[in-house]
């Protein structure tokens, strides 16, 4: 026997390559581990070749002194702005660049980046009034009155749609800084009308506005050692690319308003009232959430409506933007979080619209966010973070525009809820990425919304392990990835030129990070290079290879496979099994025979698997929603013993659809409901095997079985090859073999496994972990896909805004 083993896995082996030779004639690999060589910059003084800063490293700082008057009545705002900009290059500037994104309203000076229009069978008039207005000015966007230097002598200025170029009088030197002033105005825009991140929201049945500021003021562009000036015109898709610096900020307006914004409230004492500033004093020390405005204040502001003014004042350092709310229909609630001993004020404000969601759950979800994040990244090093209900998305430096509002009678569907709780985990990450790490998001939507979708999944795993997270799990991007490839493009691509930008800069990223997490480097390796990111570029402006080789020069992990195909290439994951060889050691023969040889597997059925969790549509509920959601991240952080759910440690957080999932409430089967679903088959199972190699007696290699299986790169992508056997006793054994097994051979792969019992059933990828767009091939004896006709009743209305319909909080009055 001694003899024959060695010779059945020589027989083995060797009929594998043969089998490559043969299906592959020509050069049996291409350059998927070849390494990113000249793709990326070549490190200098400035950015090492570790993907640190260099010894030379330098970037730019402007401070701003800011003035402005809201104007409700007439929907326009006025400024008056005092920049001091500080050239820390060693180049010498003739003149700065600054942005100008209210222009992207206005019909004359917007970047003009026009899509591909039809005719399509009705118009509205909206539509048609934009068409027609092309050449008459509609009245929005920037309006520049005069920009002066420190002595008050007039600045020469360009407008170029939505950059303006300020001349400088003289040479601004290495060293040196400028001081200069601008004067403007704008009319503020119907947001939810014309679109954009900022303006007015108004409300008919109380007749009030709540407005928010953002991207309102003219703000210094980055000049960078990679680029330059970054000055893309601002198309409303591209974000920002912004200058660190210190805010002092004075903002008038209606007397019965509320104002949040970026830093510190400076004057509280002089803008709310006696009970107001004594609530907040309590807020400082409270254990739950105080209504600093309460809603019975809020209510009556609405009714009366003040012709005064107040001016509040607010400072922030060292943050790159600044944005405020104003509104005399906030409610606003406080409690404190602590970070490594320092203490962070997590606020919100919502109207009464949304009271019956965002005082329940927002400031308690801020803070979570704040202290989840600083696990991951760096400790929150702001004194405030606030998310703001504004039928919205979008952040700036400690504060966030949401979304999530209650039916008229309190009641609000699940998908609200779950919508209403990833957005202001989103929005409140984003402080990370990009207020503290800056990237440049105009040029790489990835590396803010990419690595920020990454850490909110992390985030809302551990507030709830059933928590039905939309991004991270591998098998949610499957669908994307098996589009037609003229409706994919690279995740290294402009931000404005992105057909699915969603799925490419938001999911698409995450998952990769999240596979990166948990299949490839494995969580404490991982969790270190991000880190170690983190804490390398925190308030400095970091680019794609910064982030590429700090994650390998902090783990010793080769990955510039992993980058070349996840974010380089437009490749999916489809490996396949394509025929399975059985064999048994039998320990009294003279010989070992294969036992069912060449057993072929389940050929390709096409794109016809069911990968993506369901997003919409509607289902009875009969059974807990949430147990369609377990995946790997879920049941390893439930194995971790230190790891404690958010809604374990504070069960005020129980709400109805907590319990009704898990039938605490009963279930009623005839009620529909919004919620997502999907499913992760197969269990764990465990790791084990032999090597034939060391066989020495009949009592420990008798009645082994090897399977010799062939596997096929059907969609390009390398990935690991995880395969799972499981057996007639229901036990299970999962091998996992790392990406680099196609590194010889990029096509086909012949591997030999060993287990101690025969398997009745060989499945790839059990856990979904590697976004394989075709699990109809993933199978031994072959298992069919669900059809599409499955998955469409499988699925299950979710969303983020306003609920809407009836809700299982209505049919059961609670």
């Amino acid at each position: 026997m001694k003899i024959l083993l060695p010779f059945l896995l020589l027989v083995l082996v060797t009929g594998g390559n043969a089998q490559n030779i043969m299906n592959n004639p020509g050069s049996n690999h291409g350059n998927k581990f070849e390494q990113l060589g000249t793709i990326l910059p070549t490190p200098n003084e400035y950015r090492t070749a570790s993907g640190a800063p260099g010894p030379k490293y330098w970037q730019q700082r402007c401070d701003y002194d800011i003035r402005c008057e809201l104007d409700e009545k007439n929907l326009k705002l006025t400024g008056t702005e005092t920049l001091t900009y500080y050239n820390n290059s060693p180049d010498v500037l003739t003149y700065l660049w600054l942005q100008l994104d209210e222009n992207q309203h206005s019909n004359l000076n917007n970047a003009n980046y026009q899509d591909a229009s039809t005719l399509g069978r009705q118009l509205n008039t909206t539509q048609l009034d934009r068409m027609l207005d092309t050449k008459v000015d509609n009245g929005y966007g920037d309006k520049i009155a005069k920009i002066t230097d420190a002595t008050g002598k007039m600045l020469k200025y360009t407008i170029n749609k939505t950059m303006m170029r300020v001349e400088l009088p003289v040479h601004l030197k290495p060293g040196q800084q400028f001081v200069f002033t601008i004067n403007w105005s704008y009319m503020i825009s119907d947001r939810l009308g014309m679109g954009g991140r900022g303006g007015y929201e108004y409300f008919p049945e109380d007749g009030n506005y709540l407005f928010t500021m953002s991207q309102w003021y003219p703000r210094l562009c980055v000049y960078s050692d990679f680029q330059g000036w970054q000055n893309h015109q601002f198309t409303g898709r591209g974000e920002f690319a912004l200058t660190f610096g210190n805010f002092k900020v004075q903002m008038t307006v209606p007397a019965d308003h509320v104002v949040m914004g970026t830093g510190e409230g400076q004057n509280y004492a002089q803008v709310l009232s006696a009970a107001q500033q004594k609530r907040w004093q309590q807020a400082q020390t409270a254990k739950e959430p105080v209504e600093i405005v309460t809603l019975d204040e809020a209510k009556n502001a609405e009714k009366q409506k003040s012709t005064s003014k107040k001016t509040w004042i607010f400072k922030a350092e060292n943050v790159r933007d600044f944005a405020w709310t104003s509104s005399r229909k906030f409610i606003w609630d406080a409690m404190p979080t602590y970070v490594e001993g320092k203490k962070i004020m997590c606020m919100s404000a919502y109207g009464k619209e949304a009271y019956g969601l965002y005082r329940k759950y927002s400031t308690k979800v801020v803070a979570h966010t704040v202290r989840t994040y600083s696990k991951f990244a760096i400790p929150f090093p702001y004194p405030v973070a606030q998310s703001i209900e504004a039928s919205n998305g979008m952040e700036y430096p400690m504060i966030c525009f949401n979304n999530g509002r209650t039916n008229k009678d309190g009641t609000y569907s699940e998908g609200t809820k779950n919508g209403m709780l990833g957005v202001i985990i989103h929005e409140v990450g984003h402080n990370f990425f990009p207020m503290i790490v800056n990237s440049d998001e105009r040029q790489w939507t990835w590396m803010d919304e990419g690595l920020n979708s990454f850490v909110e999944y992390l985030t809302e795993e551990l507030y709830d392990n059933k928590f039905p997270s939309r991004m991270g799990a591998p098998f949610t991007i499957a669908n994307y990835m098996r589009l037609p490839k003229d409706q994919l493009e690279p995740i290294m691509t402009n931000s404005e030129n992105i057909v699915n930008f969603g799925p490419n800069a938001y999911t698409k990223p995450a998952t990769g990070l999240n596979i990166l997490r948990e299949t490839i480097m494995g969580r404490d390796l991982f969790d270190y290079s991000f880190r170690e990111y983190a804490h390398r570029w925190a308030f400095k402006h970091p680019t794609p290879a910064d982030f590429f080789r700090t994650m390998e020069d902090a783990s010793a992990e080769d990955l510039d496979w992993f980058w070349r195909g996840w974010f380089y290439s437009i490749d999916p994951c489809d490996i396949a099994i394509d025929s399975v060889h059985h064999a048994v050691v039998n320990m009294d023969a003279s010989a070992v025979a294969p036992a069912d040889a060449n057993r072929p597997a389940g050929g390709n059925r096409g794109n016809r698997g069911g990968n993506r969790p369901a997003a919409d549509g509607t289902r009875p509920i009969d059974k807990p929603i949430v147990n369609s959601f377990d995946d790997l991240s879920k049941i390893r952080n439930r194995e971790d013993k230190n790891i404690i759910f958010l809604t374990d440690a504070d069960t005020s957080l129980r709400d109805f659809y907590w319990k009704y999932d898990r039938g605490i409430i009963p279930y009623d089967s005839t009620i529909r409901v919004e919620a997502p679903a999907g499913a992760a088959p197969g269990g764990r199972g465990n790791f084990g095997g032999g090597d034939p190699a060391d066989m020495a007696t009949k009592e420990k290699y008798g009645g082994l079985h090897l399977y010799e299986i062939s596997f096929t790169n059907k969609g390009g992508l390398v990935m690991p090859i995880i395969v799972q056997f499981s057996f007639a006793d229901g036990t299970s054994q999962t091998e996992r073999i790392p990406a680099q097994i196609w590194r010889k051979n990029e096509n086909h792969v012949v591997k030999v496994f060993v287990t101690s019992k025969e398997a009745t059933s060989i499945r790839l990828d059990p856990m979904r972990e590697t976004a394989d767009i075709d699990e109809s091939n993933n199978s031994w004896p072959k298992v069919d896909a669900p059809t599409r006709l499955e998955l469409f009743k499988a699925r299950a209305a979710g969303g983020r805004g306003q609920s809407t319909g009836t809700n299982p909080m209505q049919k059961l009055g609670q």
